[in-house]
């Protein structure tokens, strides 16, 4: 029975999940047993919805049922999943998701910055960081942490 390998599993899942609209951010692959646990995380700009969870792992399963060789015949759990608050923000579609939001991230020769996530793009992130604006190429950026606010700003009211 040979191991599912991850990298080739990414390959084949990874266009059919851009495809349905949405970002692989990752594929990891680890016993559980006698069965592999198969995790799959994804995103899309709007995020990620139960009802895009599901849809997801249909199409995953498939995939994972029509290609043996991917699995060996080796028996899995599969888990898609969204990245979670806690997700680092590294990419710039990471940074422009966070758009509103409030982030501390390391910056190179100022340390720690917290600022809240005016516009993000290709090139860098402009955060407003003490009532001012400060635009930051990605290169000066270590990894953003999205800080959890029970009461944001720009929430609005609920109905």
């Amino acid at each position: 029975m040979a191991p599912i390998q991850r990298d080739r599993l990414a390959a084949v899942i990874g266009p059919a999940v851009a495809e349905a609209g949405f970002d692989l951010e990752g594929v990891s692959v680890s016993q559980a047993g006698r069965r592999s646990l198969v995790k799959v995380v994804v995103d899309g700009d709007s995020g990620v919805s139960l009802d895009d969870i599901a849809t997801v792992s249909r199409l995953v399963s498939g995939l994972l049922d029509d290609n043996d060789p991917l699995t060996g015949s080796q028996p899995y759990v599969l888990e898609v999943t969204s990245p979670g608050v806690d997700r680092p923000l590294t990419e710039p579609r990471h940074w422009s998701r966070a758009t509103g939001r409030l982030v501390t991230v390391p910056v190179a020769e100022h340390g720690p910055v917290t600022g809240r996530v005016l516009r993000a793009d290709e090139s860098g992130v402009v955060l407003e960081a003490e009532g001012e604006e400060h635009e930051y190429g990605y290169a000066a950026l270590g990894p953003g942490k999205v800080q959890i606010e029970f009461n944001r700003p720009d929430r609005g009211e609920e109905q």
